[in-house]
């Protein structure tokens, strides 16, 4: 993974056409604000003006092929443009997600561990087919369409796999919001020690840029969520007009100054006697990290919190009925009326109509969602916990009717 491509290794002109910034700090922060609007912004438009998951995939699939072909027309990186593509691509990521999370885990029930395997395979196998074609992939060599075209294949599969890095973690765990920040925070600060002290640059720089994900996602989540719920309760609209504005700051400031420009500036000599060294203290990293989350594991919390879109925090204690006392009651009784329905099939031993029904459940809620969570946050989001619970309960395999019989319980209750 060394960059000792002729084109990567010479300077002048072909050196300064690079299509990418030079990783600074100003890369990295300009990097988790693009991730938290992509969960913010995304969360905005699909749920709070309720446009709806799949139409606001379509919106920005079609703004992302605009914006990257753009970028892709570009002889050279324009600070403007690659900040926008990064944004656009955030949101698409974030999106591409949720729908993809909709169906693996929701409707076929396949693991988060899985699934993030799945990803972290796929992310191996786009790296594999870069360098067996390139030689190299390292970000200072983008300066041919089909590198660039290789670098944003990945970095929208990193996006992928970090979101379900995120999402597997939050569900053992059951952190909030606030408390899930700080793994993702604390990795990549292990990785840029690590990178000080002569670890490989272009492992150091993916590794990042994964974990990017879902620190970006969780802050979102932090700062967006209701106070209830343990967040700072800004909103999704507020989060994303802030970090919009401070993304445009950083951008006019790197426009004005260059700062991030590749240019005929001496890289840091690479220390190779050191990489076999700092992989093993990677390693470590990791060890410690998978011990971690194991005793959060075993730690008593809600089996049903955890994701990103909840924002990872138990639903809260209220009162029967509390939760959805704001919102019409006949859609109540219709969601309750199903619920009771699930219930009594897992009693009577009906595990295949259970299934179905609850199936039938999950699309009334997401259906009913843009009506409903505007009315009241705070009580769709501990209905919301309560149906996530509920559909673990009843999609496990093998099911558990005492598990099913006390999630459906609850929700009931919550109703």
């Amino acid at each position: 993974m060394t960059d000792n491509s002729p084109t990567a290794s010479r300077f002048g002109v072909d050196r300064q056409l690079s299509k990418v910034p030079e990783v600074t700090v100003w890369f990295w922060v300009i990097k988790i604000l693009c991730t938290t609007v992509g969960e913010s912004f995304a969360d905005w438009i699909s749920l709070t003006l309720g446009v709806g998951l799949n139409r606001t995939a379509v919106i920005f699939t079609v703004l992302l092929l605009v914006v990257l072909s753009y970028q892709l027309r570009l002889p050279r990186y324009v600070p403007g443009v690659y900040w926008s593509t990064v944004v656009v691509l955030s949101v698409s990521g974030t999106l591409y997600t949720d729908i993809l999370t909709d169906i693996l885990t929701d409707s076929l029930a396949v693991p988060l561990a899985v699934s993030t395997s799945c990803f972290a395979v796929l992310l191996g196998v786009v790296f594999g087919i870069w360098y067996a074609r390139e030689r190299t992939l390292s970000i200072h060599s983008i300066v041919t369409r089909p590198r660039e075209l290789y670098y944003w294949l990945a970095v929208l599969v990193t996006f992928a796999l970090g979101t379900a890095i995120g999402d597997w973690t939050l569900s053992i765990t059951g952190w909030g919001p606030g408390t899930s920040v700080l793994l993702p925070a604390g990795l990549i600060a292990a990785i840029a020690v690590g990178r000080r002290l002569g670890a490989n640059a272009v492992l150091s720089f993916w590794l990042a840029y994964i974990l990017t994900r879902p620190l970006g996602a969780n802050l979102g989540d932090w700062l967006a969520s209701p106070v209830a719920d343990h967040g700072l309760g800004m909103g999704t609209a507020l989060t994303s007009v802030i970090f919009l504005l401070a993304i445009l700051l950083v951008v006019g400031y790197l426009t004005c100054t260059k700062r991030d420009v590749i240019n005929d500036r001496p890289t840091p000599a690479p220390r190779p006697a050191r990489e076999p060294l700092m992989l093993g203290y990677y390693l470590v990293v990791a060890v410690a990290t998978g011990l971690l989350l194991g005793w959060a594991a075993a730690q008593p919390h809600d089996a049903g919190s955890g994701t990103e879109e909840t924002g990872g925090s138990a639903a809260p204690a209220l009162a029967p009925g509390a939760a959805t006392a704001r919102f019409p009651a006949d859609t109540v009784a219709s969601f309750r009326a199903i619920t009771t329905d699930i219930l009594d099939r897992v009693r009577s031993g009906d595990q295949a109509g259970a299934r179905a029904r609850i199936t039938d459940l999950e699309t009334a809620w997401d259906d009913a969602q843009p009506r409903l969570q505007p009315l009241d946050e705070a009580g769709w989001g501990a209905v919301d916990q309560r149906i996530d619970a509920a559909l673990t309960a009843v999609r496990a395999n093998p099911p558990d009717s005492t598990a099913e019989i006390g999630a459906l319980t609850a929700l009931s209750s919550t109703l």
